[in-house]
């Protein structure tokens, strides 16, 4: 049991980054925290955060050794309660993150659902359009739209987007209809900045073609989808951040010869986790949400 109570105070002093946070969350003294943290380093061989007077951070190692205890002390939570002769209702906190848009719109849905059916259960919902480290900023089910690499988390594919074309009736009553990329060139694009760089949606190559500077350019996706229904230009987005507009004719659906694939929606995991059952229920709700469907 010692050991199970020294990983379990490394993992609060992780997700908390904090020597003193972990200390009142388990009931021990900074000091005790500290030197249990110190002797699992010496055990270990290995430092496993960085420590300065304004901040705790974990190293590659900790990191790595961060997910590993989650999967394991997860397992034996398990076989308690399946001991116990009970399987856990999804109790505690869930932290859940999505991109902003698509998090609001599908993924709120979900979890609405599940505080309804799980009394016990806490939700903590980061809407966030950047990607964001699991392990340290303690994060239990990343939402992502992108083709993923290859890594140690667990990803589970349960839908798909589509890009599309957009422009307002008024815009293409007085420019003209695009049918193809190359008709672009002679059109208003509306571009959509981030903090990875400009033009997010149209694609370098294709902003090479248009050989133009956008005369309205918006660093928020809401802000672009109503500047076009306006009628400041086209904007290509992904397919649910204008599916109201469209089905409320604020939009027209454009078919130029785009050749894009679509975007998996993915849930991202530590590998290990998948059978917790704040997690379990989760996947099956989101699943149920979002499986087989293209948004």
């Amino acid at each position: 049991m010692d050991r199970l109570r020294t990983l379990r105070t490394f993992i609060s002093v992780a997700e908390h980054a904090s020597f003193a946070e972990a200390g009142r969350r388990l009931n021990l003294s900074p000091t005790t925290v500290s030197r249990t943290i110190a002797a699992l380093e010496s055990s270990l061989g290995v430092q496993l955060l960085r420590r300065t007077t304004r901040s705790v951070r974990l190293t590659d190692e900790g990191a790595l050794f961060l997910e590993r205890c989650r999967a394991g002390i997860a397992e034996i939570d398990q076989a308690f309660d399946i001991v116990r002769g009970r399987r856990s209702a999804p109790s505690g906190i869930l932290t859940v993150t999505a991109p902003l848009m698509f998090g609001r719109l599908h993924i709120q849905p979900v979890i609405v659902e599940l505080l309804r059916a799980y009394p016990e259960l806490q939700i903590r919902f980061l809407l966030l359009d950047r990607v964001v480290n699991l392990v340290e900023e303690g994060i239990d089910i990343a939402v992502r739209i992108a083709d993923l690499p290859d890594s140690s988390l667990h990803m589970l594919r349960v839908g798909e987007v589509r890009r599309v074309f957009t422009a307002s009736p008024g815009y293409l009553a007085e420019h003209g209809r695009p049918t193809s990329l190359a008709d672009l060139r002679q059109h208003e694009v509306i571009w959509i900045e981030d903090e990875a760089g400009p033009h997010r949606g149209w694609g370098l190559d294709e902003v090479r073609r248009f050989g133009r500077s956008a005369r309205f350019s918006v660093n928020n996706m809401e802000a672009a989808v109503s500047a076009a229904v306006s009628g400041l230009g086209v904007i290509r987005t992904m397919s649910y951040q204008v599916a109201d507009e469209i089905a409320a004719g604020r939009l027209e659906l454009l078919a130029p010869d785009d050749t894009a694939p679509t975007l998996p929606i993915s849930l991202l995991f530590q590998t290990g986790r998948k059978n917790h059952p704040n997690v379990r229920a989760f996947i099956e709700a989101a699943k149920q949400h979002l499986q087989g469907s293209s948004l």
